[in-house]
């Protein structure tokens, strides 16, 4: 039997434990024990190490990166983009796409369906177009469209199996058909890009039935909170305290204040968290001129924004009014800023973006966490969390060159 092993301080499950022997054999992990109890001569062990074993990241809500995104790319640079994320440790991810016209989700699908179905990636997650205009962020609002039950069974059964989220708001037309839809072909609903009050969103929590949930993107593309007029925020919140809902969090230092996700982490606990991406083409990247779907983005300073307009008066609008059009961050480094600027503990953190998406995604028995039978998905980083070593199922990630 030929074994790999891995030492270092593990974080997982909400746990650190130090000075630890992970073993690996083929693509499963066989033993995860303290340096001192593991069986054999000490000289048989890899020696004493600062560096941290974590279990591979999870990302539900990423749209690209390495200059690809899959809302547009071939399916050579889809997987670019996939490659890209997993040699900086995200070992299991969807590919986000945005609103877009019923042809164009098709050949999405059908262009990302090959990479699902070879383990690329671990499903597709479609981002609208059941959302609401008012609060359309970075989709074109052209592409939004009132639910239609009809449409989305036939790009369920078109996808076969590889969709595995949906975002939609709410308060589409005909919101009880749709979950009946997506029920059936087992998709993870997600609420989100709404302008529904709290009312109305708790009725839509309630109306999944207990089902698995998830709200997108926690705060943006929703209205802020106000004390007479909590919106979807509050009813979200309430909901995941209540163990009903795991709310997604763009803890990039852009999407949300630190504090904010500070604020998350006291009220529901990492268990009811998944730290996210909402990467875009650009992660990975220099500033510059990028696409998310049929939209034009511009990063200046590692922040997207759908690129500015032209005024009625011929005057260019300022750039920093326009949207924010998703993320430039890897999950690593969404994980270091939620310690470092957050202040959130680094066992949360991780258990954040590890244990919690991939219960999420219904795969906690697979993936997540570093134990006993658990697919051999680790992220090996420095004490700065910057990463060292990636192993997906116990096969050294080699990454692609950008661009």
């Amino acid at each position: 039997m030929s074994l790999r092993t891995l030492r270092g301080t593990v974080v997982t499950d909400g746990r650190r434990l130090p000075d630890t022997v992970v073993t690996i054999d083929g693509d499963r992990i066989v033993d995860v024990v303290p340096a001192a109890r593991r069986p054999g001569p000490p000289e048989q062990l890899p020696p004493p190490s600062e560096q941290l074993l974590l279990p591979g990241l999870v990302d539900v809500h990423n749209h690209g990166a390495a200059g690809h995104g899959f809302p547009d790319a071939t399916a050579e640079g889809a997987l670019v983009a996939a490659e890209h994320h997993l040699a900086h440790g995200t070992t299991t991810m969807l590919a986000s796409l945005v609103s877009a016209p019923a042809a164009t989700l098709t050949e999405r699908i059908a262009t990302l369906r090959p990479l699902v179905e070879r383990g690329a990636l671990a499903g597709i997650h479609l981002e609208g177009p059941f959302l609401a205009v008012a609060r359309c962020g970075a989709h074109d609002p052209a592409a939004i469209v009132p639910g239609d039950p009809a449409l989305l069974d036939a790009l369920l059964t078109g996808a076969a199996g590889t969709v595995a989220s949906m975002t939609l708001a709410p308060e589409t037309a005909h919101y009880a058909d749709l979950l009946a839809v997506l029920a059936e072909h087992g998709v993870l609903p997600s609420l989100g890009h709404t302008d529904a009050d709290a009312r109305t969103t708790t009725a839509g929590i309630e109306r999944a039935g207990g089902a698995r949930l998830s709200a997108t993107h926690l705060f943006n593309a929703m209205p802020p909170v106000h004390h007479r007029a909590p919106g979807p925020v509050m009813a979200c919140l309430a909901a995941a305290a209540r163990d009903e809902l795991v709310v997604e969090l763009v803890a990039d230092g852009v999407h949300l204040a630190p504090e904010t996700v500070a604020s998350v982490f006291d009220l529901v606990g990492p268990d009811r968290i998944a730290l996210i991406t909402d990467a875009l083409a650009a992660a990975g990247m220099t500033d510059g001129r990028y696409r998310l779907g049929s939209m034009d983005v511009r990063v200046h300073d590692g922040i997207a924004r759908l690129a500015p307009r032209t005024d009625p008066t011929g005057e260019p609008e300022d750039p920093a009014a326009r949207p924010i059009a998703g993320g430039t961050a890897r999950m690593v480094d969404v994980v270091a800023g939620t310690v470092r600027d957050a202040g959130v503990s680094l066992e949360d953190a991780v258990l954040a973006a590890t244990r919690t998406p991939a219960r999420l995604l219904g795969l906690g028995h697979e993936i997540g966490s570093l134990a006993p039978g658990f697919r051999a998905d680790v992220l090996v980083t420095d004490a700065a969390l910057r990463p060292v070593e990636v192993l997906r199922a116990g096969r050294d990630a080699v990454p692609r060159p950008v661009g």
